[in-house]
């Protein structure tokens, strides 16, 4: 199984070796030719303006469009969360727009209002989970085949609809390899089902 980290901003490295830690080969994605044989795709934090207009810069919009559309799970990490929702509150940025999602970018505030906290987070078990979030989004509403697997403070901040996942947190901050797991059962899923 080999997952890609979208390479340009953020901690890629961090999920590279997190996903590593699982037991898959990982790759760093920056061209359109670097998605051609990948079982899933992990969009890391940074700043999600320039993520997107990176994507159009290299090419890659339409072929990410492309691999979600038939199947390739997708996990969006802080700015990748940004990346996937279909809409962004006072925002026309570029999008993927593949999770029927509105996201409040900054919903925590600035970078000096970043934070830890222990979050119970559906699917992975009982024992919480310390999330990270750094300059963080949350997700303001979901439509119908949208799971919310977190919250913290009434705010939405982990979801799932499908093949694709999001939270506002940062999991390869961590040592807990929990929510990576969770994607790669999910890259599994999709594989046994496409063969």
């Amino acid at each position: 199984m080999k997952i890609g980290v979208l390479a340009m901003q953020g901690a890629f490295l961090e999920h590279c070796r997190m996903l590593n830690e699982c037991g898959c080969e990982t790759a760093e994605i920056r061209k359109v030719e670097h998605l051609e044989d990948l079982d899933g795709l992990i969009i890391p934090g940074g700043e999600s303006t320039t993520i997107g207009k990176l994507l159009n810069e290299f090419g890659l919009f339409e072929p990410i469009l492309h691999r979600a559309r038939a199947g390739m799970p997708i996990y969006g990490t802080c700015a990748g969360m940004i990346l996937l929702a279909k809409d962004i509150v006072n925002s026309t940025q570029p999008r993927l727009g593949l999770m029927k999602i509105r996201v409040k970018r900054n919903g925590f505030g600035r970078q000096v209002d970043s934070f830890e906290t222990d979050l119970k987070v559906r699917g992975i078990g009982n024992q919480p989970f310390r999330a990270v979030f750094i300059r963080a989004p949350y997700v303001e509403s979901v439509e119908p085949g949208v799971e919310v697997m977190a919250e913290f403070e009434e705010k939405i901040v982990c979801v799932r609809q499908g093949n694709f996942l999001a939270s506002a947190f940062h999991p390869e901050l961590t040592g807990d390899k929990r929510i990576h797991e969770y994607f790669v059962n999910m890259v599994e899923e999709a594989r046994r089902k496409s063969h």
